[in-house]
């Protein structure tokens, strides 16, 4: 018989909501006068940049591009693919990309690098969560929510084969024994 999941609260969604609010006013602070392009991550960013775009008062572009590297399972594969391109021009913009999490920096370094690439005015990078624990390669966060523990995490768009993205708090999933 499969085991039940058992989830603990990590991030309740006011603590979340509060982080959104000052990752806001730090953005707002370096893009005023700017017109961005915010590049959110799918699947997984797809409510934390809802809510932060809604807290940004200036002209910005949203674009999305999609990876994979899981598969569907807890682990990456450490092979990147990307399933979904960009529809907007990088070249001279000043780009910020959305995450829902920094692990191994593996899928973020990769996006990074593809999108340098394209020769961006700047390239920074907003993430709500990092787990620098797990960290294999390096990545630079401009713009950060929590530092979380080497736990699995699901909710507020952050999944387990599909499940728990709907979850307004962000908790640990651990497998009943």
């Amino acid at each position: 018989m499969d085991s039940q999941p058992i989830l603990h609260i990590l991030l309740t969604k006011e603590e979340i909501e509060a982080a959104v609010k000052r990752l806001a006013a730090e953005i707002k602070e370096n893009y005023q006068g700017k017109y961005p392009l915010l590049i959110g991550v799918l699947k997984g960013s797809f409510m934390f940049m809802a809510d932060l775009i809604r807290q940004l008062d200036f002209p910005l572009e949203v674009d999305f591009i999609r990876l994979s590297s899981y598969g569907r399972g807890k682990e990456t594969s450490g092979r990147i693919k990307v399933v979904q391109y960009l529809h907007s021009q990088i070249k001279g913009r000043d780009v910020l990309v959305i995450e829902d999490i920094v692990d191994t920096g593996i899928t973020t370094g990769f996006l990074l690098d593809y999108l340098h690439k394209k020769k961006p005015a700047s390239l920074r990078l907003c993430t709500l969560t990092d787990k620098p624990s797990r960290r294999r390669a390096p990545v630079t966060i401009d713009y950060l929510g929590f530092t979380v523990p080497n736990k699995f995490l699901v909710g507020y768009g952050l999944d387990l084969n599909e499940k728990f993205r709907n979850l307004p708090d962000i908790c640990v999933l651990e497998e009943e024994s």
